[in-house]
């Protein structure tokens, strides 16, 4: 019998402008759900019957709901798991907060519903009232505490392992389809093909190398995958985060290096970026009035720029826009207030042409 499994919501496919690189698509495709580094994710549980989802009462035409809220040992499991991925020594923090609209993670616990969460920024698009993560099963067993580091995971942008197409994996399919029809996850065959069957980009994927180790791999019962034949016998990760896991969470969110006040972004004074791909220029930005700014990029650049207010001592995400792959550069329109501080972040995909890129605020 196959394991539990996590069940990722069908995702958009990005739509890039005609003509672009292959240079430009992969670091788009590659770094499009990504956070900026220095981003501080607050996460929130949902607790109590007043919050959750409401289902059809099988064989009458009533509706009941089934509650988000989840136990205090089961918050804990969630609790030690952000722990863990926050002492690797990255460089997103996670905070939990009490108040839902101050989260961009928030967390239910609906037995039932699968376990899921949203891919790194995806969870901006999710409404306030909802959850962008949930959890269908007890996560107290030896062998569960596996699912809340994966789906973490995927809250940092990462996706399943098995669908690498360095992985190399030749699937039974019809077994794979039967296996998972059947419980503990009633799978149908869309459902299957999303989450097990379909080849990732080789831009999307964890690494250049398959992990099978990962703790975003799932365990596979004998008979389901015919090649590489050492796994006929069946796929058994250790369900916690492996080498090159940490490498892979590393790399895109290295740790923060010693204290210092980032450069100030002045209206109407170009900073210029000076980044290779990949890399991320942040701004302290205190506005000299009450008013709204627009923060933007310049050049021939592919980019994302976020602002955040500090609020409390930390970064507040307050807007942000990517111009992923389109003729125009990122702008963010925000009203700030004078006597507070913002930060900008800019992280560049890629660019092209001999033009210098920047960032101006106005």
């Amino acid at each position: 019998m196959p394991g539990r499994y996590c069940s990722l919501a069908q995702a958009s496919a990005p739509v890039f402008a005609p003509g672009l690189t292959a240079e430009r698509r992969g670091a788009l495709a590659g770094g499009r759900r990504m956070w900026v580094n220095g981003t501080v994710l607050h996460y929130y549980f949902f607790a109590g019957d007043t919050d959750g989802s409401v289902i059809p009462v099988p064989g009458t035409a009533e509706t009941r709901r089934v509650p988000w809220g989840g136990a205090k040992e089961q918050q804990d499991v969630v609790r030690e798991c952000f722990e863990e991925w926050q002492g690797l020594g990255i460089g997103v923090t996670f905070r939990e907060v009490d108040d839902r609209a101050e989260a961009e993670l928030r967390i239910g616990f609906q037995p039932g519903d699968g376990s899921w969460s949203t891919v790194g920024r995806d969870a901006l698009r999710v409404g306030l009232g909802e959850r962008t993560m949930n959890f269908g099963w007890d996560l107290t067993g030896p062998q569960e505490r596996g699912t809340a580091l994966h789906e973490i995971g995927h809250a940092l942008g990462m996706l399943h392992e098995h669908q690498s197409p360095f992985a190399g994996i030749h699937w039974d399919d019809e077994a794979v389809y039967d296996e998972l029809a059947g419980p503990p996850n009633f799978w149908n065959r869309d459902r299957t093909f999303l989450n097990i069957l379909r080849k990732l980009d080789p831009d999307e994927v964890n690494g250049s190398v398959w992990d099978p180790q990962s703790i975003m791999e799932f365990p596979f019962p004998p008979g389901l995958i015919l090649e590489p034949e050492q796994f006929r016998a069946g796929l058994n990760p250790p369900g916690a985060l492996s080498a090159l896991d940490k490498e892979f969470v590393l790399r895109w969110y290295p740790p923060a290096g010693p204290a210092h006040r980032p450069p100030a972004l002045e209206p109407f004074r170009s900073a210029p970026l000076g980044l290779g791909p990949g890399g991320q220029a942040d701004f302290v930005l205190e506005p000299p009035q009450t008013r709204a700014y627009t923060v933007a990029a310049f050049g021939d650049s592919d980019t994302v720029v976020v602002v955040f207010e500090e609020r409390d001592g930390e970064p507040r995400y307050l807007a942000g826009q990517d111009d992923g792959g389109t003729p125009g550069n990122a702008a963010v329109r925000a009203r700030l207030v004078k006597g507070r501080r913002y930060f900008v972040r800019v992280r560049l995909y890629s660019s092209w042409g001999p033009g210098e890129t920047a960032v101006m605020c106005w």
